[in-house]
């Protein structure tokens, strides 16, 4: 396992395919980023506008995409491995701009759950193929990117939220939110097939035999990390609203303070991620996210406080702001020649780990309360410093061969 070269030639001596490819990539992260985003900001007014008057069935619809979404993340590996990945997201985010205008009109309730379940397909299916995308291209550029990447989703997701806030006083509010994601996934489709990265796909590079030699330790060691930190995300994101209003008693206004210092805490790392890794190397840097949102989830547990709270849920951002791009670009290099492959296999804990931190952390707070419930979360962190040693920082010539990044303008069809 091995990090990229480092590239340090000027940003004009980059081919300019890579470069659009780069775009390419960011620009499907923006698309995820945004469409989750206008998505589960719209859920209330969907529930109302649905006649939705039991908060269960909204979260057995959340379950549910959250299902949809591993099946989704399968389709992209079995996409990938015969068209290579660009296809895959290209797929996914078509899915999605089909599944947006569904969810937007009003329809029987069995139809509008089934517009979810395929939105959670494409959602899945991006998530998957996103990531592959993105390893591929930072393998080509030889310097970290991916944390610029999922920087872009993060702010995009920031912008889906505003963009559902601008609209509210509007009479179509869910549809005018819902068709502008819809019609930038579907942009972000049609430009991508162009100019996403083209591999090699593995059913092209590989002889049969080999296809299925993975790297299975590898995928589990880092499988388990994701796991770790999408627990954390999921508890965060579910109930650090509720625990501030309801168990502490906070006025209305300050209860989504501690979400928002978690997300611009998960922005900022991101933003900083690609620039430490080099700098502090993966892992110490692993070592040292893990270990801060922990004390984070530590100090929601222990400290029964507004202030203390809100502190802890902005610390506890660490852990997605660094460790999913550092994990993914980790698990890329397990084996180049299966990166679609086992990214698409490590993708998978990412829903395991959602469905646990808010389903776990939901069943304790009728018992010893949401607060102490975040212990959960804290454990799982500090369970990530057992996997340290796995996150090697040796710079290294990236290999290349099966998955090399081919020029989006060769006229190669995939």
């Amino acid at each position: 396992m091995t990090e990229p070269q480092r590239n340090d030639a000027p940003a004009a001596q980059i081919d300019p395919a890579l470069r659009r490819a780069r775009g390419a990539v960011t620009a499907a992260y923006v698309a995820q980023g945004l469409g989750y985003a206008v998505i589960v900001t719209s859920l209330p007014a969907l529930q109302l506008r649905q006649g939705i008057d039991d908060s269960f069935v909204i979260s057995m619809l959340i379950l549910g995409v959250a299902v949809a979404a591993a099946v989704g993340s399968v389709v992209a590996n079995v996409v990938a491995v015969r068209w290579g990945s660009r296809t895959a997201l290209a797929l996914g985010l078509i899915i999605q701009a089909v599944a947006l205008p569904l969810i937007a009109i009003p329809t029987p309730f069995a139809l509008f759950a089934a517009a979810f379940a395929i939105f959670g397909i494409g959602l899945g299916c991006v998530d998957a193929a996103a990531a592959m995308q993105g390893v591929a291209v930072q393998r080509a550029y030889g310097r970290h990117l991916l944390g610029g990447f999922f920087a872009a989703a993060t702010a995009a997701a920031i912008g889906g939220a505003l963009l559902v806030s601008g609209v509210a006083l509007s009479a179509a509010a869910v549809g005018v939110a819902l068709a502008c994601a819809a019609v930038i996934a579907l942009g972000v489709a049609v430009i991508g097939i162009r100019f996403f990265a083209r591999e090699v796909p593995i059913d092209e590079a590989l002889p049969p035999a080999e296809r299925a030699q993975l790297p299975r330790a590898g995928i589990w060691v880092f499988g388990l990390v994701i796991l770790a930190v999408f627990v954390a995300d999921s508890a965060v994101s579910t109930w650090s609203t509720q625990y501030l209003q309801v168990d502490l008693d906070t006025l209305a206004w300050v209860a989504p303070l501690g979400y928002a210092a978690y997300q611009a805490v998960v922005l900022l790392t991101r933003l900083v991620t690609d620039r430490l890794i080099p700098a502090v190397g993966r892992r110490r840097l692993v070592a040292i996210a893990a270990s801060v949102s922990a004390v984070g989830c530590l100090v929601v547990a222990l400290l029964p406080f507004p202030s203390a709270a809100i502190i802890g849920f902005a610390l506890a951002g660490v852990s997605a702001g660094v460790l999913i791009p550092v994990t993914f670009g980790a698990a890329g290099e397990l084996a180049p020649e299966h990166n679609d492959q086992v990214i698409a296999r490590v993708n998978l804990f990412n829903y395991a780990g959602a469905i646990l931190g808010a389903v776990v952390i939901g069943l304790l707070a009728d018992g010893p309360g949401l607060g102490p419930a975040f212990l959960i979360p804290a454990v799982a962190l500090a369970a990530i410093l057992f996997a340290v040693p796995r996150f090697r920082s040796t710079p290294s010539v990236a290999r290349a061969g099966a998955g090399a990044v081919l020029p989006p303008d060769t006229g190669r069809s995939r």
